[in-house]
């Protein structure tokens, strides 16, 4: 699942902190620091905006598995599998 945002937005300079040796480790393998960073950031946004969605929508993900638990799905009597 690919998120949606501007891939063209400008680049924007931060600071961080990070680890001694991780950066040495990192800089040592030739990682792209930037971009590993913008990686990460867009699957940890993903699973929290698909958790979020999860908990704002459970209710109605329950109320229709216990109708498909109850009454089945329209397609039970013309499947053939």
């Amino acid at each position: 699942m690919r998120m949606s945002y501007d891939r063209s937005a400008a680049r924007k300079a931060t600071n961080l902190s990070v680890n001694s040796d991780l950066l040495r480790i990192a800089r040592k393998l030739r990682l792209n620091l930037s971009r590993e960073l913008e990686v990460r950031l867009e699957q940890i946004i993903a699973e929290r905006r698909r958790a979020a969605w999860l908990e704002e929508n459970r209710e109605a993900i329950d109320a229709y598995n216990e109708h498909v638990e109850r009454d089945g799905v329209f397609s039970d009597g013309r499947r053939t599998f």
